[in-house]
């Protein structure tokens, strides 16, 4: 099993020292993030935005340019055209029609009809704006509910301090997360707002493994500043963490290489989420407990034992 083992045992890494480098750092990437998201905006996909989705396959490699062409030519509104997975398959988004469903069913007859034998029709979506904003609205009330929870969740269970803590950190992830829906342009679906629910979980999840042994240090070691307490919780969670984290991504890296190009953006926005929480759930959930000052706000409960001498070395001591 020694061969297995990514971070030693016992390691004394002083990760209170970088806060004053990953706050600022992380503050910069949240705002960034905004910034994207006010000026360039999320690539709403199909279910949020309402029109017309078409897959088709060629019976070779696709000639974009020509399809866009050929498209253009049927004056049917905005029409995104781009390469679907495999060389020969394309992916066809025309905007929403006025006149209802009834002008959607005819724009979907006319693609048929300019592209009659040439291709196979795969698959063929028709989103309504009345259900696109449910969808959306939905979506939002789930990702602001699984906040909250979160925030009350922490809060009975710890103290006030760790709940901020919680919440700050996971709606930084995010945040950031969908900073990287904007850049790349991912196309951003129901299937995005499940990645962005499940990385809620997986951050909330090693945060929580992480406050839970500041609250067991908290009691054990009394005498040990709270800089000093933190980096040996994170310390001693340091391996659970990374290997969690490093099995998690070996999953979806196979399922971004394997899976096809539907799940793809949902792929990569949970290798990217993944990797965040990794790195708030040590870096920012932590430090926001010097930030908050826990030790004036309030010990943590209970009274188990006291002493210099079940503190040990302080972590980076030898």
């Amino acid at each position: 099993m020694a061969l297995l083992r990514l971070i030693p045992d016992n390691t004394k890494l002083r990760f209170m020292w970088l806060r004053k480098y990953s706050f600022p750092f992380s503050a910069l990437v949240a705002v960034a993030s905004l910034a994207l998201f006010f000026t360039v905006g999320l690539n709403y996909g199909i279910d949020f935005k309402g029109g017309t989705l078409i897959e088709m396959k060629t019976d070779g490699p696709a000639d974009i340019g020509a399809v866009r062409s050929r498209l253009g030519a049927l004056n049917l509104g905005e029409v995104q055209v781009q390469e679907f997975g495999a060389p020969d398959e394309v992916l066809i988004r025309v905007e929403q029609q006025e006149g209802g469903e009834l002008a959607q069913q005819a724009v979907i007859a006319t693609i048929r009809t300019a592209f009659e034998g040439e291709v196979e029709f795969r698959r063929v979506e028709i989103v309504g704006p009345r259900v696109s904003g449910e969808l959306a609205r939905a979506g939002s009330i789930g990702v602001a509910a699984a906040l909250v929870a979160i925030l009350f969740y922490i809060w009975f269970r710890f103290e006030w301090q760790f709940a901020i803590g919680a919440i700050l950190t996971t709606f930084n992830d995010v945040l950031v997360t969908v900073g990287l829906f904007v850049l790349l342009q991912l196309d951003f679906s129901l299937s995005s707002i499940a990645a962005v629910l499940t990385i809620i979980g997986y951050s909330l999840n090693d945060t929580v493994v992480v406050y839970d042994r500041i609250r067991e240090n908290l009691r054990r070691y009394k005498k040990l500043s709270l800089p000093d307490l933190l980096d040996r919780s994170i310390n001693e969670t340091l391996a659970r963490t990374t290997m969690t984290s490093v099995t998690t991504l070996l999953a979806l890296f196979a399922l971004y290489i394997f899976g096809g190009e539907v799940i793809r953006s949902f792929t990569l926005a949970m290798i990217f989420g993944i990797v965040i929480g990794t790195y708030s759930s040590i870096f920012l959930a932590a430090p926001f407990l010097i930030l908050f000052n826990l030790r004036s706000g309030g010990s943590a409960p209970g009274d188990a034992e006291t002493g210099a001498k079940d503190a040990g070395p302080e972590p980076g001591t030898a």
